[in-house]
């Protein structure tokens, strides 16, 4: 059921009787089944006469939340999620640099963001989501599936915490600051378009401005599961 579920096979969990007649096994260990899937997160039971479980694939956001469950067992900082980005993220621009197609499945994608983004200079709320889609078309774009689950799991938790400082500074950011925001991504974009892969080094370099703003606002902050799901 398990293998079914995770290629698509299975949208949705028969009734019982159902699953005993097609498995050959008896009611308690369909039901053990079930308990174990619902444990995982793959299913949920249906209870009383309807029957039958709700399927419900593995999906990056329920990853990044996992993740940030054991990074907040650990105390783990968010400068250090930082940390971990801006070395895993400029590799996922270098192999969008590096496919062939990108003029087609990147490029396009990144230009509208970047146009959204300049019209939205002096808007902080819808930036930083314009500013998060950005980021996240770098990771799910490369090409890589152990990298887009990894280092976008990353993402969202860096980007929910990120969300909640920003939230509470009551300074602004200044023209200059959304301004030299925008030009960064421009050239990254440009970079990406060329094939040229130091857009690795243009990509570390903006994070590492943007963790710095990030450090000066709360340089202590932990990560905590719970802004995943506010």
């Amino acid at each position: 059921m398990r293998d079914e579920i995770l290629s698509g096979g299975m949208a949705e969990v028969p009734r019982l009787e159902d699953l005993v007649a097609r498995f050959n096994v008896g009611p308690p260990a369909v039901r053990e089944a079930m308990r174990i899937l619902e444990t995982e997160g793959l299913i949920t039971v249906r209870r009383g006469n309807v029957g039958g479980a709700d399927v419900f694939p593995p999906t990056e956001g329920r990853v990044a939340y996992m993740v940030s469950l054991v990074l907040q067992s650990k105390a783990a900082r968010l400068a250090d999620v930082g940390a971990a980005l801006r070395e895993l993220e400029p590799r996922c621009a270098a192999l969008c640099a590096r496919r062939a197609d990108r003029h087609k499945t990147i490029v396009p994608e990144l230009k509208k963001i970047v146009a959204e983004q300049a019209q939205l200079i002096g808007d902080r709320t819808r930036t930083m989501e314009v500013t998060d889609r950005f980021h996240e078309v770098l990771v799910q774009r490369c090409g890589n599936e152990t990298l887009i689950v990894v280092v976008g799991a990353l993402e969202r938790v860096w980007a929910s915490h990120a969300s909640a400082v920003y939230r509470d500074d009551p300074v602004e950011p200044s023209a200059e600051t959304w301004t030299a925001s925008l030009r960064e991504h421009e050239r990254i974009v440009g970079a990406i378009e060329k094939g040229d892969p130091k857009v690795a080094q243009f990509v570390e370099k903006h994070l590492a401005a943007t963790h710095a703003y990030m450090s000066s606002v709360d340089n202590r902050r932990t990560v905590a599961a719970k802004t995943l799901r506010q």
